[in-house]
């Protein structure tokens, strides 16, 4: 595997091309896809990975830096959706050929779909595709007597929480893990963090302030002040959320699929009873407001075709080998991170690793992107500073305060 400083060279001396794929951090598994989409190719490319920094921001900084001095070594690049339409607009992205974008689309998850697309042109491959669950405990909610065959809402939650002397656990830190759950409560409630978007920074009109925003205040609030939380709920992030689930006090938790397999791993390596994960149970994300759907939140990685790439045909054909059936099951299996094609979560291997896939695929469906914009960093960190810490967001001011220092910043009056 190359490292990302080994790659900075572009083109081939002759013979067979080689394609570099920048890679986010993984177990092993892009590595592994690229030698077998290198077997496939039977010999019209070699794909090679070159690893990107551990962080997305990172990620995006050091991708932008090179794809800006038009580094024609990246061929292939792992992208986190929130920043491809900053790539769509900056020119950073080769454009998709309609008949591969007609391809790589067919049984997609909408919401892969949708964080893949930037001005109404899908600008990038959708691979693999997160979302968050609601995961319980059955024991708790059996004491309760709350029925999780059907929807459930945030306050229903506190509620058995307050009832059981269980925990209820989000993500309240200052990191983007903030902005994606305000964005499901604001999209849960009907409403958008941005309202009307455009690609002209001063014509963004923001909807922190809609009934739907101030709702997703509310809520926030409310989970910070309702004492089931667990202490230090404003550092409270995805990994520390996982370890108060598997402690005695559990009782809910939004979070991503990664939290199953970790279980499994602590009771196979002996720091876990098995009882525990024997205890969870999963449903679609909690409601805002009842009898209104939620939607829960979208990730995962998307591959971009770099606009600088000598082999810009070839590596959407590579993109297609990656994205196989074959390939997101395997991705599935192997590192634990979601397929975006609905087919794969029919796989019996899948299913056997993953009991709740088919929850996984419904909430895929459900699920809502972050803000589309190429000035997403702007608004997540503006999100980031003004709802933090969530015990201290106020309804009737934060959502306002929040608006004027993006609305600001994307005018350049303002540093964050």
């Amino acid at each position: 595997m190359l490292s990302s400083g080994l790659a900075a060279c572009g083109g081939d001396s002759g013979g067979v091309p080689t394609l570099t794929w920048y890679i986010n951090p993984d177990s092993g598994g892009q590595a592994e896809i690229a030698a077998r989409c290198t077997e496939a190719a039977e010999g019209r490319y070699t794909l090679v990975t070159a690893v990107l920094p551990r962080d997305s921001p990172s990620q995006r900084e050091q991708l932008v830096r090179r794809l800006a001095a038009e580094d024609s070594s990246i061929d292939l690049m792992s992208l986190d959706p929130p920043y491809i339409p900053e790539f769509a607009q900056a020119g950073f992205l080769a454009p998709v050929p309609q008949e591969v974008g007609d391809r790589v689309t067919e049984g997609v998850v909408q919401s892969a779909i949708d964080g893949s697309t930037w001005d109404d042109e899908l600008v990038a491959i959708p691979f693999w595709a997160n979302t968050q669950l609601l995961w319980y405990r059955k024991s708790v909610v059996e004491q309760a007597g709350l029925d999780m065959s059907q929807p459930v809402t945030w306050e229903q939650l506190l509620q058995v929480a307050e009832q059981t002397g269980t925990t209820v656990s989000a993500q309240g830190t200052r990191s983007e893990s903030l902005t994606v759950w305000l964005n499901a409560l604001i999209e849960s409630a009907g409403g958008s963090i941005i309202a009307e978007n455009s690609t002209d920074p001063d014509q963004i009109q923001l909807g922190l302030t809609s009934d739907a925003g101030i709702r997703a205040a509310e809520v926030m609030r409310q989970v910070a002040d309702s004492g089931v939380t667990g202490p230090a709920f404003s550092t409270a992030n995805e990994d520390s959320n996982a370890t108060q689930f598997e402690g005695p006090e559990a009782g809910f938790m939004v979070n991503w699929p990664f939290v199953w397999g970790r279980a499994l791993s602590a009771v196979e390596g002996g720091t876990l009873d098995a009882s525990v994960p024997d205890d969870i149970g999963w449903a679609l994300y909690p409601q805002v407001d009842a009898g209104e759907p939620s939607a829960p939140p979208y990730g995962g990685i998307n591959i971009g075709v770099g606009a600088y790439s000598q082999h810009p045909d070839l590596a959407y054909e590579a993109t297609e080998c990656i994205t196989s059936d074959e390939n997101q099951a395997y991705y599935m299996v192997s590192n634990g991170n979601p397929a975006a094609s609905t087919a794969v979560y029919d796989d019996p291997e899948v299913v056997e690793v993953f009991p709740m896939a088919p929850v996984i695929a419904e909430s895929l469906e459900q699920a809502a992107p972050r803000p589309q914009t190429p000035y997403y960093s702007e608004v997540s960190g503006g999100v980031q500073r003004e709802y933090h810490a969530p015990s201290t967001v106020d309804p009737e001011s934060t959502p306002q305060r929040a608006e004027d220092l993006i609305s600001a910043v994307l005018r350049g009056d303002q540093l964050l």
